[in-house]
């Protein structure tokens, strides 16, 4: 079984094999407990946002990891891989501008308090 940055490295490898574009991993460790990464890249057509899901599927299968669900692929304008602690959205350039994931967890950064420093 691979560790997160193993995943994150073969969630890349495998969005790249397809031309995926503007891709970008953030870190949620700290805003949820649900998932540790989020991968979010942009596919031209709805025809390479299906392709590049079945490849990250496929890639990370192949490497002996679980895909726990695959949604949004009937209109494939944006669709979700799941892999326990990575999320990877593949996503229309309209649909990523529109729901703006990175400002939108970025905020959710910001938003989050300061935790106060240990005491001795």
């Amino acid at each position: 079984m691979l560790n997160t940055e193993e995943k994150i490295k073969a969630v890349v490898a495998a969005l790249e094999d397809i031309k995926a574009t503007d891709i970008t991993v953030i870190d949620t460790s700290k805003l949820s407990s649900l998932f540790d990464r989020m991968v979010i890249a942009s596919a031209n057509s709805t025809r390479q946002t299906k392709a590049l899901a079945d490849n990250v599927v496929v890639k990370l299968k192949a490497l002996g990891e679980e895909i726990h669900g695959r949604e949004g692929e009937e209109s494939g304008e944006w669709i979700l891989v799941d892999l326990n602690e990575v999320l990877v959205h593949i996503m229309q350039p309209a649909v990523r501008a529109h729901y703006n994931l990175e400002e939108l967890w970025s905020k959710a950064q910001a938003a989050r308090p300061k935790l106060a420093p240990e005491q001795k």
